[in-house]
């Protein structure tokens, strides 16, 4: 049951019925309002922008939107369950529910038990998120667990909300930096034969996550390629490195509890079985008429390392909302990595999916429009590139932050932070800031145990619930606590504004999941259980002041009836939310 939805629908339906009587226009998007908690409870619960967002198309009839929300209010103010509803401003609409709507609600989401929140019909299309996609070129460091804990999460959240989701890697195997992998490999392998290597050569990775590589090197081929010339030994170090680092990659992203389905090659879109997909593509758009022989002034400021000052392969992603047209090849007539990533939408698109989300780090936001311009050509505007960009993970120790960088060999790795920190910190409170945001990971304050600690007070909550079923049980030991037993509780007797506050908080679950999913902001969930157990925590304390508030009373069998119905419900959404992010909701704090 969702509260909002029902009232968008009443809302369109009064609309609907005023356009029906000629004071609106015919044929309205009757979308383009919403119907949303008030920020202000005292204003009641529900409120609506309807006759602001409709007041220029109404404005023969209604002059003023006041008059357009009059109406409207009138009209539901008529409908089931409607206390009260009223005009504000300069035509808000304010909606008050009676008690029993909400008791609806909590009877509904007992009785749909874990589906609370889901839609009634699943979504059609497909959605494909590719998240990570570091390079294989070395151990995740915590940034890269931001994008991956965001992308899994929005993938978990779009699959809640009735998605069928794919959850994709793709694995940038065919770019100049695998052929440094594989020549920093072939310098660990010499090692392990025993040669003295001295210091690393600048320009190669000198991480010794790759001794383990050299020595397993050395085992397979002995000293074959030992002073062999690079033509002879790089294909095959760089095809063992790359499976060696993606199996390293693959562990830190399972410690992580993060997953994938799909894990695509780069270097399959030009060797693969279906031959040169990046040139059949580049073929295609110039059949469109979307590629020609230019030349591309200099840009403005610092040029650019990529920028080449002469006649090239030419994309026009200007036509398509882009600042400048984008080469498709390099002055030695390989592709450049924008062709081969058309090819990589390309092949998202002939698989059936018009609706892309790409995670990326925060500096590839210079990359975005073209790639969204790219899509939009070769699918002819039929698929839609959403890119989230995570911004950067300032990484805290004993209040000094801790410098990372990967080729110099000193960062601090993404299954360190795990391990110190544990999985549901590290997800939660990568989670806990808008991905847009720079996020500081104090290594400390994420795993105290305390109100300060977000994920702590979170997974408390869902304790607390939990804590309050067993005394229950002792209390009354042949009570059925199922939750489709616990709907059938006189739940009109929670009357507290503590209860009614808890009722309210739940019933905004639908609504969380539908929004956080139409924006792909998984984040949204996590500031609302937080929300939740914040409000249940409240409360709580209230009962120690106040015996007659306590969730169990020996004495009334009844009123703890409707009481742990609501603690029930209260875990259940706790727990579905903290499930969405990937975090557990324990039983017990210890």
């Amino acid at each position: 049951m969702n509260v909002f939805a029902d009232f968008q629908s009443r809302v369109g339906a009064v609309l609907s019925a005023i356009a029906a009587s000629g004071r609106l226009p015919a044929g309205l998007d009757l979308t383009r309002f919403v119907v949303e908690p008030t920020r202000d409870p005292a204003h009641g619960d529900l409120a609506t922008n309807a006759a602001m967002v409709y007041a220029k198309e109404a404005k023969a009839h209604f002059p003023n939107p006041r008059q357009l929300a009059t109406e409207i209010a009138f009209a539901l103010s008529e409908g089931e369950g409607v206390d009260q509803a009223e005009v504000a401003g300069p035509g808000f609409i304010n909606i008050r529910l009676k008690p029993n709507v909400f008791e609806g609600v909590l009877r509904c989401a007992l009785t749909a038990d874990a589906d609370f929140g889901k839609p009634a019909q699943k979504h059609p299309g497909k959605v494909n998120v590719e998240y990570v996609s570091a390079n294989p070129t070395g151990p995740m460091h915590v940034g890269h667990g931001r994008g991956a804990v965001f992308g899994d999460a929005l993938a978990n959240l779009l699959a809640f909300a009735g998605h069928p989701v794919t959850r994709e890697y793709y694995i940038n195997d065919a770019g100049a930096q695998v052929d440094v992998l594989a020549r920093s490999a072939h310098l660990r392998y010499r090692e392990a034969l025993g040669e003295d290597i001295g210091e690393i050569p600048a320009g190669l990775y000198p991480g010794d996550y790759l001794k383990p590589v050299g020595q397993a090197l050395a085992k397979e081929f002995g000293a074959s390629f030992a002073q062999k010339p690079e033509a002879e030994w790089l294909a095959p170090f760089r095809a063992r490195a790359i499976d060696a680092m993606m199996a390293m990659i693959r562990g830190d992203l399972k410690a992580l509890k993060v997953r994938h389905s799909v894990f695509f090659s780069e270097r399959s879109l030009t060797t693969g079985e279906y031959g040169d997909r990046v040139g059949a593509v580049i073929r295609a758009l110039e059949g469109k008429g979307l590629v020609y022989e230019g030349r591309l002034p200099p840009p403005k400021g610092q040029l650019p390392d990529d920028w080449e000052d002469r006649e090239q392969t030419l994309f026009r992603s200007t036509d398509f909302g882009d600042d400048v047209d984008r080469p498709l090849k390099k002055s030695d007539g390989s592709y450049t990595y924008f062709a081969s990533d058309i090819a990589y939408h390309q092949s998202k698109f002939d698989r059936g999916y018009h609706t892309m989300i790409d995670v990326w780090g925060a500096d590839h936001g210079g990359y975005v429009k073209r790639m969204q311009a790219a899509v939009t050509a070769l699918s002819g505007a039929k698929a839609h590139l959403d890119v989230k960009l995570c911004q950067l993970v300032k990484l805290v120790r004993d209040g000094a932050e801790v410098k990372m960088s990967k080729r110099g060999g000193t960062f601090v790795t993404l299954r360190e932070v795990v391990d110190e920190t544990g999985v549901d910190a590290a997800r939660f409170m990568m989670l806990f800031r808008k991905n847009d945001a720079t996020l500081e990971f104090d290594l400390a304050k994420v795993i105290e145990q305390s109100k300060d600690n977000p994920v702590f007070y979170v997974q408390y909550a869902h304790a607390r619930c939990k804590s309050v079923i067993r005394q229950a049980l002792a209390a009354f030991p042949r009570i059925d606590l199922s939750p489709k037993a616990l709907a059938g509780e006189s739940l009109d007797l929670l009357d507290d504004e503590g209860e009614a506050g808890l009722m309210k908080l739940l019933a905004q679950f639908p609504r969380q999941v539908e929004a956080a999913a139409g924006a792909h902001e998984p984040h949204r969930l996590a500031f609302y259980v937080h929300d939740l157990a914040s409000a249940f925590h409240s409360h709580w304390n209230r009962g120690k002041d106040h015996p007659h508030l306590r969730f169990v009373n020996q004495e009334r069998r009844d009123l703890s009836g409707a009481r742990l119905a609501l603690v029930t419900c209260l875990g259940l959404v706790l727990a579905s939310g903290l499930g969405i992010l990937g975090v557990s909701a324990p039983e017990e704090m210890r």
